[in-house]
């Protein structure tokens, strides 16, 4: 314990170091992470720091995909939801059904290896080409796909997986059975998903206390996803469910304390298991060379190869029919929904980097069958997963960029920005004459002091005078202003803790006056209408 300790706190140092980087020279996170663990697996003294499969599938996928359910409109995805099925089952089913027939002919590998090898490695990963996207100001229905389809595809994946490896352990495989098990599964786990949102709402509104509301929301994704996955489910699609409808019915019935502080909570938690998921998964590259000796290079690179260019040719060949088919064979489904621009269809089937789930499901093959003999291709599988992630995530990571900029998408998300900002400030004006409104009600019903009324309209006023009348382009004058709040707020903070050095407040007072220069500085991040990047 004493051993592994300081090799946490290196773990913790390079996070950071990583995370502080990847702002400066604008490339995601998991990316620099990633290469980051490879580079450490290799330093002399450095012991080998093996993934548990169990840790990612069991113990880190449940608070990311809730997480990211949560963060997701459900309205949004609805509307997309059509899509987002076709690429989350349907390309995820292609595909490995595309990388078993590949590598049975061309590399050799049995039937049932092949589509085991094309489940591990057909789901995209939903980390680290968002983090990407959202930075390049990407169309919001294009991010909404993307994260859909990442949050989704892991089930598809798992189930598909499980069936393979039975296949392989038993010999026994029914393409019925499999598939009447599947839509059992997908059924029974929407009911979970909804049931488990339902009764976490309830009961964290009954609580009433910020800490035991955090306390069982953090609960809640584990409960979702390891029921199910008990009784042989996936857990991910009731998780996401469960996300979601805690997304649609949470506003009324969270209160604003929990809110405040549950943001902080999960932006820290999410933020470390993301940087360790990612960090560990490059030190795999340590264990995996040792493990690949057994196999020749040109096997191994062959195999990689193979595997790779599969993978990019069935997500380009399943995307552009999953688009523009279902509005060919549908009119009012082209008229409800024209089909978008082929630039938007390119980045879509562009994003295809594979993540850490694919190596825990790799990592989580047996050793051995039943009858005692070796798990066929077991390593092989290991390494062909690890250089799949790896060239997908450096590679595609690297180059969505530059893709987006020449095909001129970042233009389509700074007006969508724009207008979506417009609309949040007619939103807040009509919320603030429905309270106007509400406030005139109460005047007339209740008997309230005219210095009563006078504090509430005062309210009123000054939050009215918070929104600019309309968005700046250049933002240059609302953007000096809120430049000069902040030298405010500073100078207030200065004089609050002379304040306190001169024993003329105590620490509670320092802390009560500080929260509220806290909010105030928050509000004003999040009031902040930055031009979106190029």
């Amino acid at each position: 314990m004493e051993a592994k300790f300081p090799i946490f706190l290196i773990l913790l140092a390079v996070l950071a170091g990583t995370a502080y980087l990847s702002r400066r020279i604008h490339i995601a996170h998991a990316i620099l992470a990633l290469l980051a663990g490879i580079a450490l697996a290799f330093v002399p003294g450095m012991p080998a720091l093996e993934l548990p499969p169990d840790l990612v599938l069991l113990g880190v996928l449940p608070p990311l995909i809730y997480s990211a359910s949560v963060a997701m409109s459900w309205r949004e995805f609805r509307a997309s939801l059509r899509l987002i099925t076709l690429l989350a089952i349907g390309c995820v089913i292609f595909t490995a059904c595309m990388v078993a027939t590949a590598t049975h002919f061309l590399i050799g590998l049995p039937w049932n290896v092949g589509f085991l090898l094309g489940a591990i490695v057909a789901p995209p990963d939903v980390v680290a080409p968002l983090a990407v996207a959202r930075k390049l100001g990407l169309p919001r229905r294009m991010l909404v796909v993307l994260e859909g389809e990442g949050l989704a595809n892991d089930a598809t994946t798992l189930i598909l997986y499980r069936f393979a490896v039975v296949a392989i352990t038993t010999g026994a495989f029914s393409l019925p059975v499999a598939a009447g098990t599947f839509t059992a599964i997908l059924t029974a786990e929407l009911a979970f998903g909804l049931l488990i949102g339902w009764i976490s709402l309830r009961l964290r509104h009954y609580a009433r206390d910020p800490q035991v509301e955090i306390t069982l929301s953090l609960l809640t994704p584990y409960v979702a996803y390891l029921i199910p996955e008990h009784f042989g489910g996936s857990g991910i699609i009731a998780t996401v469910v469960c996300g979601l409808y805690i997304s649609w019915n949470g506003p009324l019935l969270i209160s604003a304390a929990t809110r405040l502080q549950g943001i902080f909570f999960w932006d820290l938690v999410i933020y470390m298991i993301e940087g360790m998921l990612f960090l560990l998964t490059g030190f795999q590259m340590r264990l995996l060379i040792e493990k690949s000796k057994a196999f020749a290079v040109n096997e191994i690179l062959l195999a990689t190869a193979v595997v790779a260019i599969i993978i990019v040719i069935a997500r380009f060949a399943w995307v552009y029919p999953a688009i523009y088919l279902p509005r060919f064979l549908q009119k009012s489904l082209r008229k409800s929904d024209p089909a978008p621009s082929w630039r938007w269809t390119f980045v879509i089937a562009f994003t295809g980097v594979r993540g850490a789930v694919s190596l825990a499901a790799a990592l989580a093959l047996p050793f051995a069958l039943p009858s005692g003999e070796g798990f066929p291709s077991r390593d092989l599988i290991l390494f062909v997963t690890f250089n799949v992630i790896l060239i997908t995530l450096v590679g595609f990571g690297l180059g969505l960029p530059m893709v987006v900029k020449m095909l001129g998408l970042g233009n389509e998300g700074r007006k969508e920005h724009i207008a979506e900002h417009e609309a949040e400030l007619e939103a807040r004006r009509e919320a603030l004459a429905a309270a106007l409104a509400s406030l005139d009600a109460m005047t007339d019903d209740r008997e309230l002091s005219d210095e009563v009324v006078k504090l509430l309209r005062t309210r009123h006023e000054v939050r009215s005078g918070q929104i600019p009348g309309q968005i700046d382009p250049d933002e240059d004058n609302s953007q000096l202003g809120t430049e000069l709040v902040y030298e405010l707020i500073a100078a207030e903070r200065k004089f609050i803790h002379m304040q306190l050095r001169d024993g003329k407040i105590t620490d509670e007072s320092r802390r009560r006056i500080e929260r509220d220069l806290d909010l105030e500085e928050a509000g004003l991040i999040n009031r902040e209408y930055r031009r979106m990047p190029l």
